[in-house]
């Protein structure tokens, strides 16, 4: 098969991509619709009904959800066939989980079933274990957890202390520790442990089934939010593990952690998405039904604003993560066709975009605690109560910017992987700085071309957004070289500029290539919505260059940097009250996310 032509990760910084280069979500076919509308069906008909039981951890009730959700093959759309699955691809299983992330405790205990619980052992077992264990996890038959953090190993997850030693007679390693945090905990029956064997400085992964001698359950955590997930600590007191259920090789076990990770932070990318539209139609619904001063309150300009900030959010939020999606499929394939296996490819081509992987997770995680924040505020007091649906989605959200690694680890990685990418030579990002350098030397002002049309004057902004991260990167490598790694607020404030760009240039790309397929007349909206995408994302990045500049550079330095950076984010005014208002507007007419 002919490979997919696909960016390398983190490369969009310094190379302008096209419409049609990318995925779009308006293109998934009638089958991958079909799969995502399985996962909408059984939510509305075993989840959602009960919302409040699952919060309440009714015994066995989340644990059923799980074996049901197993038996219409939800929990196996992407493992292969041979093990009970339906061995989709990744676009196709982030779809399904756009549907998922909707449910509140359940998408929690299902995320760690197919994610963490699963992909460690469909990555890495061998043929034996995937028989044994993988098949029934597909099925629903076996539930499943991941233990790796410990009380004082959290983000430093290497630093943990549970100990595995070998027996005499070489048939078992006995495993001794603590791990907490541990969802589906309570009702898991094969645990992924991570361990350092005798004395090794790297973990290793072990399969335990829960029933084994040795392993205590923990009591159910209480939570802020996600209540209705189970959370537990569990101990290990001698607990006699068969060699053949270590995972992969000894000492892999940290890179099994970390490329679970990059999967999993895309994953809760694409989650929030679907949590974010619900959480929208509550809010556009309640302020249909509620008036005041003898007005629906959804006709007050107040509350058109939120709705329209919680819309393009969102609808942003989706262009970032199924573009990262799709380059990531891509990259799994060309690797399979290249003779990997399904597999490897996957862990490869995911790990190829780990810059993607974080930012869809922090800026996905950010936009929902926004729209879920304002959904609280448009039902007012009401919203404060427990009576009403957006009280759980505000307590739910929280958990997205700590799971995953937190946003400020995942803000950490965007900037210094990008970085480190360039030195190694993946793609030239200094290059490119040191000739944006010489050209802020005459730089004066914004050209437009006066034959420009809207895409084009569009695309212009985005490369320039591009061109001002790329700036403050040169300026901090040129003058803290690489001690510019342990200055983390400018890190983050990097992070936050490629976060930004790379939003900005998913949306273009995506509004632009609906443009080729509808017609400029039928994505007006859309343009509202990239209008006013542009124009905030333009003062975002000046205020994060602005604070890198002013905390490194003399006078000299930062007169000729911030007039760079005030030239490279200047953009046309936009009347962003009338485009939020439309925006508004049509999803008040349609009384749900309608975009």
């Amino acid at each position: 098969m002919e490979s997919v032509k696909v960016t390398k990760g983190g490369e969009f910084l310094v190379k302008d991509a096209t419409a049609d280069s990318i995925f779009i979500p308006e293109e998934f076919g009638e089958e991958q619709r079909m799969i995502k509308q399985t996962c909408e069906d059984f939510l509305e008909a075993e989840v959602f009904p009960k919302l409040d039981a699952i919060d309440k951890k009714e015994k066995g009730l989340m644990r059923t959800l799980i074996s049901k959700s197993g038996e219409l093959g939800l929990l196996g759309i992407s493992v292969p066939e041979e093990y009970n699955g339906f061995n989709q691809d990744f676009l196709t299983t982030m779809y399904a989980n756009e549907a998922i992330g909707a449910s509140h405790s359940f998408a929690v205990a299902f995320m760690a079933q197919t994610g963490i619980g699963t992909l460690p052992l469909m990555y890495y077992g061998n043929n034996e274990q995937k028989e044994k264990y993988l098949s029934r996890m597909a099925t629903g038959e076996l539930a499943a957890a991941y233990c790796l953090t410990e009380p004082n190993a959290g983000s430093d997850a290497n630093s943990g202390t549970t100990k595995a030693v070998l027996s005499e007679d070489g048939k078992y390693y006995i495993l001794n520790g603590q791990k907490m945090w541990i969802t589906n905990g309570g009702f898991a029956d094969i645990l992924t442990v991570f361990a350092k064997i005798d004395n090794d400085r790297i973990l290793s992964a072990f399969l335990v089934e829960s029933n084994w001698e040795g392993v205590t359950i923990n009591t159910e955590e209480e939570k802020m939010g996600i209540k209705g997930s189970s959370t537990t600590q569990i101990f290990f007191n001698d607990v006699k593990v068969p060699v053949e259920n270590l995972l992969g090789k000894r000492g892999e076990g940290f890179r099994i952690a970390l490329n679970i990770l990059h999967i999993g932070r895309v994953k809760l990318g694409v989650n929030t998405v679907g949590a974010a539209k619900r959480a929208i139609n509550h809010s556009v619904n309640y302020s249909n039904e509620r008036k005041q001063f003898g007005k629906k309150i959804s006709e007050f300009g107040a509350i058109k604003y939120k709705i329209a900030e919680q819309t393009i959010k969102t609808y942003t939020s989706e262009s970032a993560v199924y573009r990262a999606s799709s380059d990531i499929n891509d990259a799994i394939e060309n690797l399979k066709n290249e003779g990997f296996d399904k597999a490897k490819a996957n862990i490869e081509g995911s790990a190829r975009f780990a810059v993607e992987c974080a930012l869809t997770k922090v800026y996905g995680s950010e936009s929902l605690d926004y729209v879920v924040d304002e959904a609280v505020q448009i039902y007012g007091g009401m919203g404060f109560s427990s009576d009403a649906p957006v009280d759980r989605a505000y307590r739910d959200s929280r958990i997205n910017r700590i799971f995953e690694g937190t946003n400020e680890i995942n803000r950490l990685i965007v900037a210094e992987t990008a970085i480190k990418s360039a030195q190694k030579g993946e793609y030239d990002l200094f290059g490119a700085g040191k000739e944006i350098m010489a050209e802020i030397e005459n730089i004066s002002q914004l050209n437009i071309p006066e034959n420009a049309d809207y895409f084009a004057e569009k695309h212009i902004y985005v490369k320039n957004f591009k061109k001002a991260t790329i700036l403050m990167v040169q300026a901090l490598m040129d003058t803290l070289k690489r001690k510019m790694y342990a200055e983390q607020e400018l890190m983050m404030d990097i992070a936050d500029m490629i976060i930004q760009t790379y939003v900005a240039e998913s949306t273009l790309l995506r509004i632009e290539k609906l443009a080729s397929i509808k017609g400029e007349d039928a994505i007006a909206l859309q343009k509202d919505i990239l209008d006013v995408f542009i124009f905030d994302a333009a003062e975002t990045i000046r205020k994060h260059a602005n604070n890198i500049i002013y905390s490194f550079a003399d006078e000299n330095l930062a007169s000729k940097l911030t007039n760079a950076i005030d030239v490279f984010t200047k953009v046309k005014g936009v009347n962003t009250t009338a485009a939020r208002r439309r925006i508004a507007n049509h999803q008040i007419e349609e009384n749900k996310y309608a975009m």
